[in-house]
């Protein structure tokens, strides 16, 4: 008989920004208000889950995010730079459509191509070593669950790797909102299903239109 275990991804909670800017990796960036009711939430969520392992993003909001469930079960986070966010050439610059950076034709050099994708962080680079952070996960709670907090590019591009689809995509058309959780099933070593929720549904309607993810 299989022995299952599940790896749960989560996108960290809604991040203060009122510049509205792409934070990507830069310091400081911390969960709003309703970023931390977001991490709370998070915590009931998993309140019945067998976990036995969380990993964390080095970035604070992630941190943050996984507090209260590591609070909820007693475990100490791993910190984990496989699961941070990607690179990108834009951080610290407003890139709303037809706004700020993209609007500069100095920068449109790192637009040139969508398939790397050109601006930052290759996307099978992302892939490999989300995948590498995953299958650890997987080993080291075998037979009872893992959580990983990460963020939204990684996650969708796991996603992506493990269901055998093209990482060209639409970034508005991601199914990884604040404070989601993609799972991953095991069956042994084999990964059988991608799960999808959102803990944190209700709470979508008061999220601001933020940028970085």
């Amino acid at each position: 008989m299989a022995t299952k275990t599940l790896v749960h991804v989560m996108r960290h909670g809604e991040v203060f920004n009122p510049e509205k800017v792409l934070y990507g990796r830069l310091p400081g960036y911390k969960l709003s208000e309703l970023g931390l009711k977001m991490a709370d939430r998070a915590a009931e969520h998993f309140k019945n889950s067998n976990l036995s392992l969380i990993v964390s993003s080095p970035l604070e909001r992630a941190q943050q995010t996984a507090a209260p469930t590591a609070n909820v079960h007693n475990l100490k986070p791993e910190i984990n730079s496989l699961i941070i966010e990607a690179e990108n050439v834009f951080e610290g610059k407003r890139v709303s459509v037809g706004d700020g950076a993209l609007n500069d034709p100095r920068n449109w050099w790192h637009l040139r191509n969508p398939f790397r994708p050109s601006w930052g962080e290759p996307y099978k680079q992302v892939a490999d070593r989300m995948r590498t952070a995953i299958f650890s996960a997987r080993d080291a709670a075998k037979g009872k669950e893992a959580l990983l907090v990460s963020h939204q590019l990684p996650i969708w591009v796991a996603r992506l790797a493990a269901e055998g689809k093209s990482f060209v995509h639409d970034p508005r058309k991601r199914q990884c909102s604040l404070a989601s959780v993609t799972t991953f099933v095991f069956d042994d070593d084999k990964l059988v299903e991608v799960k999808y929720e959102e803990p944190s549904a209700d709470l979508l309607k008061d999220a601001s239109k933020i940028s970085g993810a």
